[in-house]
């Protein structure tokens, strides 16, 4: 991680007064990396799906970069469910990610698991890169699409 990024990078827990950056993040975020598909006819599906299913069990962990909402993620220690990293385009590369990822497996030790759509190569690799492994097929539940199932788990000690 850039020395500039850990002196400026913070982690904190997600209140409710989050809820609009943490959403517009997210629809920015998703439009850049898919931006054959409209992620503002999405929004209010998000949100919906934002309150009534993550708010509620997982553990949401902010990233700020100065002033500025860099990203965050979502995790449900009792199922190992890691639901969503999401960093800003401008953040990605720099360390916000992996700082997310660490966060995540530091609230659930005892392991992770995750969906990331088959197209997206650079998250598979990220997740490579940090001890995940393929752990199956699945779809999405959403969307249908073919996903990857993959596991973190802690060495043994």
């Amino acid at each position: 991680m850039a020395e500039h990024l850990k002196a400026s990078l913070t982690l904190r827990p997600y209140t409710a007064a989050d809820e609009d950056a943490a959403i517009e993040l997210w629809r920015r975020t998703w439009a850049q990396h898919y931006p054959h598909l409209d992620f503002n006819k999405r929004v209010d599906w998000w949100r919906a799906r934002w309150r009534s299913e993550l708010v509620p069990v997982a553990r949401i962990v902010l990233a700020e970069v100065g002033d500025a909402l860099a990203g965050f993620v979502t995790v449900d220690p009792k199922t190992k469910y890691l639901d969503q990293i999401v960093v800003a385009p401008e953040q990605w590369g720099g360390g916000v990610a992996l700082a997310l990822l660490d966060e995540a497996k530091r609230l659930s030790p005892a392991g992770l698991e995750l969906l990331v759509n088959k197209d997206n190569f650079r998250a598979i690799r990220f997740y490579e890169k940090h001890g995940f492994v393929y752990a199956g097929e699945d779809k999405n539940p959403v969307s249908g699409i073919a996903v990857n199932r993959m596991a973190w788990r802690p060495l043994a000690a």
